[in-house]
């Protein structure tokens, strides 16, 4: 759990400063679970540059509440919570002047997503926070007073856990409160999981991710781990602690997601899954009489299949859907075997590819259109799918034919600019794994948005 903060004070020397607004946002990670905001009466003079920077003036303040009135509703909302805010070490300095002037040791957690920002998005012209939202297309209101800035650290911190993909802020938060139950733990963690889609992570007490997975439904995924009785459930029911887990919306991002951070934390219990997730592809050559042939062929280290799929009977499934959409001769797709015409050539449902009839380019043009939709090579396309909210989506970036990564977006802001696109984008691997996640998915969905730059 987090508390996201963001103080405003009078200015003044060091150590000397008061609280003249303070905003608290509790959030689990998803949501926020409870909020506080308040003006305070500081009582003392506010420099004359506050005043001009944050409007906040004494006369707004001679009604407020005293930091001594508000005090433990600071210490009941962030009890048990990591304190995170941009430039934390300032907030956390005047939190604990402040408490310490009522005789009270105020200890917590903390967390600066400044640091973060630099670690996780390297690169940015600025890491003040005005300017390191606004590249990154994340909406501001009310800059410099308390409740806007920390709305915009919430923002920020969503974003930041979603780059961190090996996990290190999730697993930190849970080795801070581990959960010591007995057998009804089980119970209690399945209460506090939702029904949505996303990526979840199993920890055991020190925080350590012992296995990663992906669902529709996060909650009955769960159960279903925890009443089943093979070996491996039984193994995770054993160690399990705390689950985490990361809404997706989309169930691509779910699958990207899950594939890239299988391979990264490599949990105990997820080793069969760190194999390729596909057998079979899709392979092209031209024959004798110029006619481009496709067939399906078990996938090795060093062929490049134009598309992959999890195992012959996908591959099958896939061309004879192709032969009605394309218009395309079974015997040159490898669905009939024979040495002279195809059956549809018989029942007149084929142009005669086959016996050499139908001209070379007329038919090699049907297959190349094929071939195009089935791959991404040397694309530069940006995939828009579900977003986590209603007023979201999120983004899959393929430039060049490569994959670059992924990211959400709110509505209201265009990403007609691939370089702040490339910004809020995580970068992930480029794989084969990802080539046929991604590929495989398209093939079911083929009304998904695509963005062509």
């Amino acid at each position: 759990m987090y508390a996201i903060l963001d103080i405003e004070t009078t200015g003044g020397k060091y150590n000397e400063e008061g609280i003249t607004e303070i905003a608290i946002y509790k959030y689990d990670g998803h949501q926020v679970v409870d909020q506080f905001i308040s003006l305070i009466n500081p009582e003392r003079e506010i420099q004359p540059f506050v005043v001009n920077l944050t409007g906040i003036n004494s006369s707004m303040l001679r009604n407020a509440p005293k930091f001594y009135e508000v005090a433990k509703r600071i210490v009941e909302i962030t009890s048990d919570c990591i304190l995170v805010a941009h430039n934390a070490q300032f907030d956390y300095r005047i939190l604990r002047t402040e408490f310490s002037r009522l005789g009270f040791e105020y200890e917590r957690k903390s967390l600066c997503t400044v640091q973060l920002a630099k670690h996780l998005i390297p690169g940015q012209p600025s890491y003040s926070l005005g300017k390191l939202v606004r590249s990154l297309g994340i909406p501001v209101a009310d800059r410099h007073r308390a409740s806007g800035d920390a709305q915009a650290t919430v923002k920020l911190f969503k974003m930041l856990l979603d780059k961190d993909t090996k996990k290190n802020i999730v697993q930190n938060s849970v080795s801070l409160n581990p959960k010591r139950q007995l057998e009804p733990k089980h119970i209690d963690i399945i209460a506090e999981l939702p029904t949505i889609t996303g990526v979840y992570y199993i920890h055991k007490e020190d925080g350590e991710i012992i296995y990663i997975g992906k669902s529709k439904n996060i909650k009955n995924r769960i159960n279903q781990h925890f009443t089943s009785t093979s070996p491996k459930s039984k193994k995770l029911q054993a160690l399990v602690t705390a689950v985490t887990y990361e809404a997706t919306g989309s169930e691509l991002v779910a699958l990207l997601k899950e594939s890239e951070e299988i391979k990264k934390n490599k949990p105990i219990l997820n080793r069969a899954l760190r194999r390729t997730s596909f057998t079979h592809g899709l392979f092209s050559y031209t024959d004798n009489n110029n006619y481009i042939n496709l067939k399906i062929e078990v996938v090795n280290g060093k062929s490049k299949p134009i598309t992959t799929f999890s195992n012959r009977q996908s591959g099958k499934s896939f061309m004879t859907r192709a032969l009605e959409d394309y218009n395309l001769c079974q015997k040159l797709i490898g669905l009939y075997n024979s040495q002279s015409s195809c059956f549809n050539y018989e029942i007149k449902a084929c142009e005669g590819a086959c016996l050499g009839i139908e001209p070379p380019d007329d038919y090699n043009k049907r297959v190349l259109s094929l071939i195009e939709k089935s791959s991404y090579d040397n694309k530069n396309v940006v995939l828009i799918d579900k977003g986590r909210d209603i007023d979201e989506r999120s983004a899959i970036l393929i430039k060049d034919g490569v994959f670059q990564g992924l990211g959400f977006f709110n509505l209201n802001y265009q990403i007609n600019n691939l370089e702040i696109l490339e910004s809020i984008i995580t970068p992930m691997q480029n794989n084969r794994d990802t080539q046929h996640i991604i590929q495989s998915y398209l093939r079911r969905n083929k009304k998904i948005k695509q963005l062509i730059f």
